[in-house]
């Protein structure tokens, strides 16, 4: 039998962003959160990252449906040491609760040179993505992570105990950023079930099947719930150290704590920026960094494709993306509009 190709639409960027603020506000969220929270999921649908825009958004309703996500609440100041402060989340949004940690260490960072601000006690903060591009297009190199639930085994071994504790580190390029976003995983949950959603394979193996082969078979990976570690044991060990220096900073949940949770929730954040301006080199950086990019663009490419850093692909998607409107599986629009 001949699978069906999943539909595709079009969504404009107003639209969807009204959609979300209107579901946001049935569901208890403040109008200043609601709308904030909105333009957060909308542009990174816009920017291509729709693992953690538009695909995501059904589930973080449903999480504030469960009490997991406290609409109301927000992060709030627990401790202060110099350039180092200590954050409780309080339950409330993920990214509400990143962007105000993300404000608050550039605030930090232009009185010091450099700020640190460890969140605990918060949810899921979707792209870390969105908080460097932030910061970096405000002069601010950015190094922020977060810990998780407990979802990919340590190199060599078959259970799960580290998390895929995305990092992301931004530096300011031109007015917008060079970004690398990356989990520990070859690839997040998220972007195996879009794969899955398309009926796709992935480019490259991200896991293992239940007898332990290498595969590029999303539903064989979520089956055995054996995805791989980038670089295998270096991203095994990169993880443990993102957890152990994220819970230590926090004082909130390891990635152990979390997985006791009934859901994902109760996560450790770090946030950290530099302000450049304060440095004396800061009138040849732009130099400086363009010869990197031309040296870097100068590679020999293997086949057709074009070298490009990291971020450098989410302009041209945000490009297209706002002119032609975002696409969306219909499966997922459609499960949005029953919320």
């Amino acid at each position: 039998m001949r699978e069906t190709k999943p539909e595709f639409i079009n969504i404009p960027k107003s639209q969807m962003e009204e959609a979300f603020r209107q579901i946001l506000l049935r569901h208890g969220f403040p109008s200043a959160k609601a709308a904030t929270c909105a333009a957060i999921f909308t542009e990174n649908s816009i920017d291509g990252v729709y693992t953690h825009g538009v695909n995501r958004f059904s589930r973080f309703v449903k999480y504030t449906q469960q009490g997991h996500i406290l609409p109301e609440k927000e992060a709030v100041l627990k401790q202060a040491a110099g350039c180092i402060e200590q954050w409780d989340g309080q339950s409330a949004a993920g990214p509400l609760n990143a962007l105000q940690c993300t404000e608050r260490v550039m605030e930090i960072a232009g009185v010091q040179g450099m700020g640190c601000v460890a969140l605990a006690h918060t949810n899921h903060w979707m792209r870390g993505g969105t908080y460097g591009w932030k910061a970096a297009k405000e002069g601010f190199v950015f190094i922020g992570w977060t810990n998780t639930t407990a979802n990919m085994p340590t190199w060599g071994a078959m259970d799960n105990k580290l998390g895929n504790n995305p990092l992301v580190i931004a530096v300011p390029h031109e007015g917008e950023a060079i970004v690398l976003d990356m989990a520990m995983s070859q690839y997040s949950y998220g972007a195996l079930d879009f794969y899955e959603l398309k009926k796709q394979q992935l480019p490259v193996p991200g896991g293992f099947t239940k007898d332990g082969v290498l595969t590029t078979d999303p539903s064989a990976i979520r089956e055995s719930q054996r995805i791989l570690p980038i670089g295998y044991w270096k991203g095994s060990g990169l993880s443990l150290l993102l957890d152990i220096v994220a819970t230590l900073l926090s004082g909130g949940l390891s990635t152990a704590g979390v997985s006791q949770q009934k859901a994902e929730t109760s996560v450790s954040q770090v946030f950290m920026a530099i302000d450049l301006k304060r440095l004396g080199n800061y009138k040849t950086m732009a130099a400086s960094l363009q010869q990197i990019l031309d040296d870097y663009h100068a590679s020999r490419p293997d086949g057709n494709s074009r070298v490009i850093f990291p971020g450098e692909r989410v302009l041209a998607t945000r490009e297209e993306n706002t002119k032609n409107g975002i696409p969306v599986l219909k499966k997922v629009w459609d499960e949005i509009q029953q919320l």
